[in-house]
């Protein structure tokens, strides 16, 4: 699995003539096995890391990303989004975060996260649906990732670098991914494993054990975990997400874990809707409706 990648990776940026690649480092597992890939396949020379903090990022974010960075010896430069997302509105909502130490905001929230909602919280924002808070809130964190995206093509435009992508297939099938930010890139080097399986993968790569032990989280909103919104251990989803790729009986799983998994598969249907065009009858050319 580990070679095949590398082999993707290589092929892929000297077919397309990029210079290099450009990794935004979370300090998550997600981007470090991504950035250990493409030093295998490109040399670390050619590698570059960005680390994006912005005001709402989790205090071990800037270490967790140094760490990665040095481990793997990339360049890697850090831009802090705080000003831009301010200035954009991104941090209109109330009451403002930065009057409260972090443990304080990271309850807060968690407390708050079911009440907003119409349904389930993670199910309403795969919808994009809820009342005037909630909807407020899908814009402002979601704008998040849209600059990052931006910071990244900018940099990797100026050298001729590709932009590697972190989504894995769990996050894909599930739409645990803000559209037209962390789901758009050059290339994709991991879309295809399972969340467990870049675990396994992190550890083949000797990724820092920290990395690894770090929960999972989009780091957009304090306190709200990967897990925490989705509701289920990512061993959990992965058991019940294979099964059903694969066609396999799901009656030995728990029917509450089966139906959740369902239910934001349904939902995520959403999020893979991009641009509905209507097609004209007796044309070939499709119009926008």
């Amino acid at each position: 699995m580990q070679q095949r990648i590398v082999s993707f990776l290589r092929q892929t940026i000297e077919e397309w003539g990029y210079q290099g690649a450009v990794v935004g480092i979370s300090g998550g597992i997600d981007s470090a096995v991504v950035a250990a890939l493409a030093v295998q396949a490109l040399g670390k020379q050619k590698v570059i890391g960005l680390l994006l903090p912005e005001r709402d990022s989790a205090p071990s974010t800037l270490a967790d990303s140094l760490l990665v960075c040095n481990h793997l010896g990339i360049a890697h430069q850090t831009h802090r989004l705080s000003g831009i997302l301010r200035r954009m509105g991104a941090y209109s909502l109330q009451p403002p975060a930065g009057l409260f130490p972090r443990s304080v905001q990271e309850k807060w929230v968690r407390g708050k996260w079911d009440n907003v909602a119409r349904e389930d919280p993670f199910v309403d924002d795969l919808k994009s649906q809820g009342n005037e808070e909630f909807l407020k809130g899908l814009a402002f964190y979601r704008a998040k990732h849209r600059v990052r995206l931006c910071m990244l093509y900018l940099h990797a435009e100026q050298r001729g670098y590709a932009v590697l992508g972190t989504t894995n297939r769990t996050e894909l099938r599930t739409g645990f991914y803000v559209k037209w930010g962390d789901d758009s890139s050059d290339i994709e080097p991991i879309l295809h494993l399972y969340k467990t399986q870049v675990f396994a993968l992190a550890r083949a790569l000797q990724i820092p054990e920290s990395i690894i032990q770090k929960s999972p989280s989009p780091d957009l909103i304090p306190g709200i975990t990967d897990e925490f919104a989705l509701k289920l251990s990512y061993e959990q989803l992965d058991d019940i997400l294979i099964a059903m790729d694969e066609g396999k009986d799901l009656s030995h799983f728990d029917s509450v874990h089966v139906q959740r998994v369902r239910s934001i598969l349904q939902a995520a249907r959403h999020r893979s809707v991009r641009n509905l065009h209507l097609e004209v009858p007796g044309n070939d050319q499709k119009s926008p409706p």
